[in-house]
């Protein structure tokens, strides 16, 4: 089983260096860059940046990529103290 500890990166068996994938149940997946995701109907969705934030909500306009859809949303127009009017 992987060390969550080594921070060192690494070639892996086929030679490629070693991604960073950063988990948050409330978001995106964060990938380090560049990566390439292949969608279910099998097309291939390619990002250079050097951080990527894969969308897990499926909200997102811009799928597979976060555009972070999945926070929630609150009216312009109402001051935060304001919410429960008498």
């Amino acid at each position: 089983m992987p060390s969550t500890s080594d921070r060192s990166e690494r070639p892996s068996p086929d030679g490629a260096a070693d991604r960073r994938v950063i988990l948050d149940a409330a978001g995106p997946v964060l990938v380090e860059g560049p990566v390439e995701v292949v969608l279910p109907d099998g097309t291939l969705a390619r990002s250079d940046r050097f951080m990527v934030a894969i969308c897990t909500c499926r909200r997102s306009r811009t799928y597979p990529w976060c555009d972070t859809s999945h926070r929630r949303r609150e009216r312009a127009d109402s001051p935060p103290g304001d919410r429960n009017p008498s």
